[in-house]
């Protein structure tokens, strides 16, 4: 019963987090498309079929039954003439001029990357409490044997520095570590060896410092703005490392997750409390944001670079070409998620 009320609350706490970030994306499209005068049919919550609908001026405003993101409707966004021409050409989306266009399009990915620079801002004026993080174990070592884990929180002392000399006071020994693992606090025994191998330590872990102290507001945004574009940056820099190695048949998905993968994550920082469920989320939301930019048919770094060789080219690509390249850039994605799950599910069965 314990086990199904946790699958029950992460996979809640999972459909929020989609709807949330699905919802804010497709807020920016809606924003600008107003802000630049381009007709919005319509602006719904979760996707249909509708529960209630409510026009206000021009655009319908519509809730659905489907609890998950959300929808925007602008009229001329895929190229179509609109049916029985009753909107006025110049507020169609293909004929606003092309920066507008632009803007409208890489609005989800700005408004993902607020959402995570707002979350991240907000935990710097909170703080985090200071802890203690496993987040390596060496096979055959003693941490190993004892049972510890990646992401176990040692607890009772202030830094890695603390327990790493603790560990060498006690060579030879057995040790008790009080450990925090999916809200639990668990008693582990171990014995540091009195000669490990180089590189290893006495007792096979790497360790982290993690925490957080609380910050002013100004500080906090500003602070917020940095690390946020520090995680854009390494992630869209990631992504182009990926497919490098995956042309030279280099590449690995070990540190890729899938949506298994994430359900796993979300389980273990549920347990560890809503500060890193608002870490999590924020972390997601500018993930989202550079995989979404991305200059790939079928994301919006796609759409964004046809753009590009549309002014250059002094007109739109054929309406075709579009078509077919999204189609193959999503069909593409859906088998790199596929086999992303499979590992996923592989690697918790192992």
């Amino acid at each position: 019963m314990h086990r199904y009320s946790e699958a029950m609350l992460t996979a809640i706490i999972i459909i929020i987090f989609l709807s949330v970030l699905i919802l804010v994306h497709e807020l920016g499209h809606f924003l600008l498309s107003k802000k630049f005068g381009v007709f919005v049919k319509e602006f719904g919550m979760g996707l249909p079929p509708g529960i209630f609908k409510k026009k206000v001026g021009e655009t319908v405003y519509s809730i659905n039954a489907l609890p998950i993101g959300g929808f925007v409707n602008i009229a001329g966004e895929n190229g179509e003439e609109d049916e029985g021409n009753e909107i006025p050409k110049h507020r169609l989306f293909y004929n606003i001029k092309i920066w507008k266009r632009f803007l409208i399009i890489a609005g989800g990915v700005i408004m993902n990357f607020i959402l995570g620079w707002f979350l991240i801002s907000i935990i710097f004026m909170v703080g985090i409490p200071k802890s203690v993080v496993v987040s390596q174990i060496q096979p055959g070592t003693p941490a190993e044997q004892a049972g510890l884990q990646p992401n176990d929180q040692i607890r009772g002392f202030n830094t890695a520095t603390d327990v790493v000399n603790f560990i060498n006071q006690n060579k030879g020994k057995e040790i008790t570590l009080n450990v925090q693992r999916d809200g639990k606090e668990v008693a582990v025994k171990a014995t540091p060896r009195l000669n490990p191998p180089q590189n290893e330590g006495s007792l096979g872990i790497a360790l982290v410092d993690a925490g957080q102290d609380k910050e002013g507001v100004f500080k906090a945004i500003y602070d917020g703005l940095r690390a946020s574009w520090g995680i854009f940056s390494t992630i869209f820099v990631g992504i182009f490392t990926l497919i490098k190695m995956a042309i030279l048949g280099k590449a690995s998905l070990n540190d890729v997750a899938g949506p298994v993968g994430i359900v796993k994550i979300t389980a273990q920082a549920s347990h560890m409390g809503f500060i890193y469920l608002m870490q999590l989320l924020a972390l997601i939301s500018i993930n989202l944001a550079a995989l979404n930019i991305f200059p790939f048919p079928a994301l919006d770094g796609g759409r964004l670079l046809f753009l590009i060789i549309e002014k250059f080219k002094g007109s739109p690509l054929p309406k075709r070409f579009e078509q077919y390249a999204n189609v193959a850039g999503m069909v593409l994605l859906l088998a790199l998620m596929a086999i992303i799950t499979v590992k996923d599910v592989w690697q918790l069965f192992r």
